[in-house]
């Protein structure tokens, strides 16, 4: 008989990953389910982490104790800074990353953590009894009996691949799919759909000419994702650049016929801000090039990935149409490109805590949930984790608002107004982006990870301590003056208008011709103190004083609608009792049940009116 466990968390990838390492690391007893022990925390399509809005998720991960940040410290072979010539909201942390290492690197991560245990297999059924989890059954016919059970099943539920006209089961190439669990979870009341993604083809990159391409270094002064001390690259590996051209987009043409996705045999929608490129050709037609990134997959393997060549097209068109790209004339593939179609969840099934309402104890976190993505899916898996543990050990549920980070967000998102095509993270998504920036996600969610026992001692000693120092360096700005002869002839150069009489450092550095590249200078004027600033202080504490009527208003408007999360509403809460709501407010809020008024306000068909009526009727 096997042992009971505390929480079983179901697929390996990016959230199975931090599902399965942030509750054990709570004190849960794990069992981590995948079908391949071999395939753990595979980056299944682009070696990378981070991207716009996608780097500051990382970071967010990080700053609540979860891993992928660590890991991706431990294996990126370039960093980049996305975004810098715009506002700080927008600058977003990237990394190319080492795909094995990366994996290997996961691995050893939950394998140090002797609260989790291991089993390769495949789920077909979640045990159910009285509206309440209580196990899974696998393909081998083990029953594993548990308290709380995390499906992180990726593209895997009934997946299936698509090369031209070929078509066949699996989840991932040479991987098969996993059947059995949609049929059992629709039986019990869920509703499902299909959606579809895809990757590029592989290429041996000895075969490539890279002096017909741009090159594309990392930063000079390479940053990275975790605020605990992981170190930063000394040496890092190019990425190039190379573009499509009129030749390659007749070429690809000469295969539509035989597209799974032209011809209907796809049934799923893709992901609309990461098409293939036969997507791209045929929506814009207008455009007789398209850029091409070209990234070596590790230190050592001549293995290159293809970003922004996904495509379903047979493999010979693929093969035919690469050759035509500078840079390419004389390239071999390791294996195409293909497209995947696999079976989701629409997430107004969830709760905040990414719990289901129909099945107590049943969490979904990743693609299963309808987002695409290793960032956005190992976000969720850190949120379902947290709160499989936090149900089990009769705790209160964790939760991260929007106004608290893009973790936040994207949840909201999910959960209130669903998504019928691949939901993908962007800055323009979140309301209080000025707030929600990649250089203090730590300063604002380490207190709450340390709070449920994720963040360690040190991480929240260390966000503490960073606090401090901003707050003392605002200060020692705003009582530091300088006279006119000090400083005239440095603003005449920077074009800033010049002083008639003493003023604050802080008034100077508000001006927006002063940029926080000229910030250097003037610190020079602080009073010398034993303790110097870090980099990563200053450039804190020079974004508050700059955006400082920004970031006001933002605090303002997030207080006035935090006050609306605030009021809860009951799961059971009676809406036929109000006559007054509207008829498609009061079946868009018994159907999706939020959980405060703040949610019900952004539920698409809940009007103002219906918020007012619910405000009324709750004595607000």
């Amino acid at each position: 008989m096997y042992e009971t466990y505390d929480v079983i968390v179901v697929g390996a990838g990016h959230a199975g990953c931090e599902a399965a390492h942030g509750a054990a690391t709570m004190g849960s007893k794990v069992l981590l389910i995948t079908m391949n022990m071999q395939t753990i925390a595979q980056m299944s399509c682009n070696p990378a982490m981070g991207g716009v809005a996608k780097g500051q998720i990382v970071r967010e991960v990080d700053a609540l104790g979860g891993m992928s940040g660590i890991i991706s410290d431990k294996s990126m072979i370039q960093f980049r800074m996305l975004n810098r010539s715009k506002g700080p909201a927008m600058w977003s942390p990237r990394c190319q990353s080492d795909r094995n290492m990366f994996a290997n690197e996961w691995r050893l991560t939950l394998e140090r953590n002797l609260n989790i245990d291991f089993w390769q297999d495949s789920v077909n059924e979640v045990i159910v009894k009285d509206g309440r989890i209580q196990g899974v059954k696998t393909n081998m016919g083990i029953t594993f009996m548990s308290k709380s059970v995390v499906l992180t099943n990726g593209t895997f539920l009934n997946g299936r691949i698509f090369i031209g006209q070929k078509t066949f089961g699996g989840g991932r190439t040479a991987e098969r799919a996993a059947t059995g669990l949609t049929e059992q979870l629709i039986q019990l009341g869920f509703e499902s759909g299909r959606m579809k993604t895809g990757t590029p083809p592989r290429i041996d990159g000895r075969s490539l000419n890279y002096d017909a391409m741009e090159e594309q270094a990392g930063d000079e002064n390479p940053g990275k994702f975790s605020y605990s001390n992981t170190k930063a690259l000394t040496k890092q590996r190019s990425c190039w650049i190379t573009y499509t051209n009129t030749e390659v987009h007749e070429t690809l043409k000469e295969g539509f016929e035989q597209s799974p996705m032209f011809t209907g045999r796809i049934k799923g929608l893709g992901p609309r801000y990461c098409p293939s490129i036969e997507d791209k050709i045929n929506r814009f037609a207008d455009k007789d090039r398209h850029q091409i990134f070209v990234e070596p997959e590790g230190w050592e393997t001549v293995e290159v990935y293809v970003n922004g060549f996904s495509t379903s097209l047979p493999e010979d068109v693929q093969q035919k149409a690469l050759q035509k790209i500078p840079g390419f004339e004389k390239a071999r593939m390791f294996r195409p490109g293909y497209a995947v179609e696999y079976d989701f969840f629409p997430p107004t099934q969830l709760k905040h805590t990414l719990e289901t309402h129909l099945v107590h104890n049943l969490f979904f976190a990743g693609q299963i949930n309808g987002t695409t993505g290793y960032e956005e899916a190992a976000c969720q898996g850190l949120i379902a984790g947290i709160n499989a543990h936090q149900v089990v050990a009769e705790k209160n549920p964790f939760t991260v608002s929007r106004s608290e980070g893009y973790i936040g967000v994207l949840i909201d998102d999910l959960i209130t107004k669903g998504t019928e095509e691949p939901y993908r993270m962007f800055t323009s998504r979140a309301e209080y982006r000025t707030l929600l920036r990649q250089d203090n996600a730590d300063l604002r969610l380490t207190e709450k990870g340390y709070g449920v026992g994720l963040a360690s001692h040190e991480r929240h000693e260390k966000a503490q301590k960073k606090r401090k120092q901003i707050a003392a360096l605002i200060d020692d700005i705003r009582t530091t003056k300088v006279k006119p002869d000090e400083i005239n002839g440095w603003l005449s150069g920077v074009q800033s208008a010049q002083l008639k009489e003493k003023n604050s450092l802080y008034g100077l550095i508000k001006r927006p011709e002063i940029g926080l590249s000229e910030i250097d200078y003037l610190l020079q004027f602080l009073p010398s103190s034993e303790s110097k600033p870090t980099l990563e202080t200053i450039e804190q504490a020079m974004i508050e004083i700059k955006y400082e009527d920004y970031l006001g208003r933002e605090r303002v408007n997030a207080d006035k609608i935090g006050k609306w999360e605030g009021l809860e509403i009951k799961q059971d809460f009676d809406y036929d009792r109000i006559k007054a709501l509207s008829f498609e407010g009061r079946d868009k809020l018994k159907r999706l049940k939020p959980a405060t008024i703040g949610q019900a306000s952004r539920i698409s068909g809940v009007s103002p009116s219906d918020i007012s009526i619910l405000l009324v009727y709750m004595g607000r």
